[in-house]
């Protein structure tokens, strides 16, 4: 396993400063408040290609009862599972009666023991050396934890303690990336913590009968029949107008990060108190991050049954947008019902990780649509056409087709639901993704009317034949133009040149065509009749009332 180092000391000596200044994070809560650190806080440090596992504990305070004698016992587990201990004393506050008893501990543990005097910035280093040396703990080591000042030299003091105890740095066995993170959330003094070490088998954290004891978010990796957990006990989530101290808002802050980190979460309600409206804040919330839920109602033991049915009747009133969740009535104190827990974590997880190819998709997306037609907009139907995997944790369907935007919200329920009993996705939420396919032709809507097409069609007509006598036009003149050139014939000139074609007349006059009269091209009869002329007084009758001769009459 990885080398373990414990950071020890009073109340507010810097403790959780050196803490994220070795692990190189912002894990531990930070403030100039004693006594803000309460459970062993784990992180993992790396110096010199090698990693190293922190612990930041709670300030040892001498304490005989309370919380702070919980907090101390927390602290002296950490010492015990340390490979080396950092013992951290104020330059400010010099050497106290605490820091000496401290020491005397920490010798009968017979762990190497670094000793660290920090908030050495404008300290005399000489006076501060002369004063601590009396503890018999060695050299110190000067640092600034709030400045990063020595840090560097607090691992060399750290390496070179392990080299001489013989501190055996044995590689970590790797684990894969399917470890699952179960988050406990809950409202203050529920009994996560209590909830916490009966999963776990042992104290692991503080768990003390008054709202607020845990303080940060407290990460604890172990593994459960093969598989490996990190499980995650945070601190209480009151209402926003009952948090007044700044501490509790940063509290508040790592549980709503915690939230974020898990796959699964856990909320923990109390029986007595039944479902209150932060309750249902906090699922609503959960529900929108999407992650896999499992809710257990602790405290169900020495409850009356008229009591258990009232917080049934509570629950099905207020958690019915919450109906994919697992319920679990448990008692963690004497841990009725909590062998159960893991198997529905499992099995939301399963769910919230499930891959599900397009055509099993598609196939069920047209068996709901034929069990249920969406509806019709406008007078056409919506389509629905085919349906693919977009995410996991939570799972996530999208949907093409057409007029999607304009699909209702119950429809949109209806196939949340048909999803989650086709692929028995129970315990974690669905996401359903509607996405239109593009039309060509949107936007391009004909708003004329029948006469203004009508006339339109009309104009396009005489501009095209007003172009076609144009193109014409400007043909016929560069005919001319190439016809007219130097040495060129003007066709007029040309035309009244050429001579006239003859008739053809096979030989014969016109007189003898057989009383045929010639006919002009335009149809008409030529002006010079072709008709024989008539013998005098041969088959002719003179005109009543006059002579045969010369047309005078009285003859």
């Amino acid at each position: 396993m990885k080398p373990v180092i414990a950071l020890v000391g009073r109340p507010n000596v810097g403790k959780s400063t050196m803490f994220n200044q070795m692990t190189r994070s912002r894990a531990a809560l930070v403030a100039d408040f004693a006594g803000l650190t309460r459970d062993r806080q784990y992180g993992t440090a790396r110096h010199e290609d090698q990693d190293f596992i922190v612990i930041d504990t709670g300030g040892l305070t001498g304490e005989r009862g309370g919380i702070e004698a919980l907090m101390q016992d927390q602290a002296w587990l950490a010492v015990q599972e340390a490979d080396c201990v950092v013992f951290l004393v104020d330059a400010r506050a010099g050497l106290t009666i605490a820091d000496q008893e401290i020491a005397e501990k920490l010798r009968r543990t017979s762990k190497p023991i670094q000793l660290v005097v920090n908030k050495v910035d404008g300290v005399d280093e000489s006076l501060v050396q002369a004063e601590f040396s009396r503890m018999g703990l060695g050299d110190p080591v000067f640092t600034t934890a709030s400045h990063g000042r020595g840090i560097s030299t607090v691992w060399e003091g750290v390496l070179a303690l392990m080299a001489a105890h013989s501190v055996v740095m044995a590689p970590e066995p790797e684990f894969d990336d399917g470890t699952i993170r179960v988050a406990l959330i809950g409202r203050p003094n529920v009994g996560k913590s209590t909830l916490t070490n009966r999963l776990l088998g042992e104290e692991r954290v503080l768990a003390f009968d008054k709202p607020g004891t845990t303080r940060d978010s407290i990460y604890i990796p172990f593994e459960q029949n093969g598989k490996h957990y990190t499980l995650i006990d945070t601190a209480g989530v009151r209402r926003r107008a009952r948090v007044s101290e700044m501490i509790e808002k940063f509290s508040i802050v790592k549980t709503l990060q915690a939230i974020e980190a898990a796959n699964v979460v856990i909320l923990v309600c109390d029986a007595h108190e039944g479902i209150g409206e932060q309750d249902q804040h906090l699922l609503g919330f959960i529900h929108d991050r999407g992650r896999a839920l499992v809710i257990a109602i602790n405290k169900w033991d020495n409850m009356t049954d008229y009591a258990r049915d009232e917080v049934k009747r509570q629950i099905d009133l207020k958690l019915n947008f919450i109906n994919y969740a697992k319920m679990h009535f448990i008692s963690a104190l004497h841990g009725t019902g909590v062998g159960h827990l893991f198997e529905s974590v499992d099995a939301a997880y399963a769910a919230a990780m499930r891959d599900i190819t397009t055509n099993v998709l598609t196939r069920s997306l047209e068996s709901a649509v034929f069990a249920h037609q969406p509806p019709m907009i406008h007078g056409r139907r919506i389509k629905l056409r085919y349906a693919h995997q977009g995410g996991s944790n939570p799972p996530i369907i999208v949907v093409h087709g057409k007029q999607t935007d304009r699909l209702p919200g119950n429809y949109s329920r209806y196939l949340e639901g048909w999803f989650r009993r086709e692929f028995d996705l129970m315990g974690t939420p669905v996401r359903l993704e509607f996405r239109t396919d593009s039309n060509p032709f949107e936007g391009r809507y004909d708003t004329r009317t029948p006469l203004q097409r009508f006339k339109e069609k009309k104009e396009e007509r005489q501009i095209a034949g007003m172009k076609r006598k144009s193109a014409a036009n400007a043909e016929r003149r560069e005919r001319a133009e190439a016809s007219s050139g130097p040495g060129a014939t003007s066709p007029a000139k040309t035309a009244k040149a050429a001579p006239r074609p003859a008739a053809k007349t096979s030989g014969k006059t016109p007189s003898k065509l057989s009383g045929k009269t010639p006919v002009k091209a335009n149809g008409r009869k030529s002006a010079l009749s072709t008709r024989p002329a008539a013998k005098a007084g041969a088959g002719r009758k003179p005109a009543a009332g006059s002579s045969g001769r010369g047309g005078k009459s009285g003859r």
